[in-house]
């Protein structure tokens, strides 16, 4: 590394040291934080940074150290004998519990962009829900039909009228955003599921050639999922929409489940939480993960059935309403494309 890169990464890793807060998020409890060692950028486009950094360094391997830290982190904070149970998101609980709260309403009305995942990738999510409700079968599971990837959140917790401003005002650029996917296309590789307190995800990493001949490899996977959600950014922003996402993480995942009671891993006898069956939950989804790997990772299948590419089927959606837990309603569907595998 020549001295003039070197004094660029320093930059970059410094202005992390003094911006990190301003990259996390707290959710429903549970905090999000950039764990991939960037800073903000000196730009307005939060996606900036770790395509700075990444000059220095692969987008990849930025974005597994956030996977893999955060995963570490939390499964620390799930075997340790001070964990006193899981984050239970409160409004989802409500709904999914209508007797006992009758008339309960999610009114967080909000706007983003959203892709869906192919079929090849929805069959993978459905058996891995199966096998995790033999363990914990209380789990709330996202609908296979309601699975989505969030390439970027404009704006939550609105009422309709302040959502409706916003997409009469975005109407011009509605096409072009949506069929965005068709000719900048981002492939996804190497399953994983991250987890924490709140909820399961199947999480994905940028492709970097993996899996590809030798003579493509090298230029095939430039264009991220990061350069997708940092141009997405800026065509919303020329748009005269300002962005108000609840957080800004190096991650590509979707959300398969969610905890919706303590009943899985409590003590029957002192109604506390039952360590030892947290510890079984743990070690299950960790033995998921090895057989992740194993199967999805080699070389051989990257292209196909352990990989996806951004708009392959479905264009984005852009989706307005309560669509936190994957509702709402589509306002526009951008232009998919096939991909031949074989």
């Amino acid at each position: 590394m020549n001295g003039r890169v070197t004094e660029g990464y320093l930059k970059v890793e410094s202005r992390y040291q003094i911006f990190a807060e301003v990259m996390s998020r707290a959710v429903d409890g549970n905090v999000f934080a950039d764990l991939s060692g960037t800073s903000n950028s000196t730009t307005d486009n939060p996606y900036d940074a770790l395509l700075e950094a990444c000059e220095q360094e692969p987008v990849i391997r930025k974005t597994s150290t956030h996977r893999e830290t955060r995963n570490d982190q939390q499964r620390s904070r799930l075997l340790s004998p001070e964990f006193s149970g899981f984050i239970i998101d409160e409004v989802l609980h409500k709904l999914v519990n209508p007797e006992a709260n009758p008339g309960y309403v999610d009114s967080r009305n909000c706007l983003v962009f959203w892709a869906r995942p192919p079929q090849r990738i929805r069959q993978l999510v459905d058996t891995l829900q199966k096998r995790l409700l033999e363990f914990a079968p209380s789990l709330w599971l996202m609908p296979i039909g309601c699975l989505h990837m969030t390439v970027l959140e404009i704006t939550h917790s609105k009422t309709e009228a302040q959502i409706e401003h916003l997409v009469n005002t975005m109407e011009s650029k509605l096409s072009e955003m949506a069929d965005f996917t068709y000719g900048h296309r981002a492939r996804l590789v190497k399953p994983m599921l991250s987890y924490d307190a709140a909820a399961i995800a199947l999480s994905f990493l940028p492709a970097a050639g993996e899996g590809l001949p030798e003579e493509k490899a090298a230029d095939a996977d430039t264009y991220t999922y990061h350069h997708l959600r940092k141009d997405m950014y800026g065509l919303c922003k020329s748009a005269g929409v300002e962005v108000a996402s609840r957080y800004v993480v190096p991650s590509s995942h979707l959300t398969i489940a969610r905890f919706i009671t303590q009943k899985d891993i409590s003590n029957k006898v002192s109604n506390g939480v039952d360590h030892e069956k947290i510890q079984g939950l743990v070690r299950e989804l960790e033995e998921i993960n090895t057989e992740l790997r194993a199967k999805y990772w080699s070389e051989d299948i990257l292209t196909s059935e352990g990989s996806w590419t951004v708009g392959e089927e479905k264009g984005l959606v852009y989706r307005k309403g309560t669509l936190w837990y994957g509702g709402g309603h589509s306002h526009h569907e951008g232009k998919g494309f096939n991909l031949d595998y074989d």
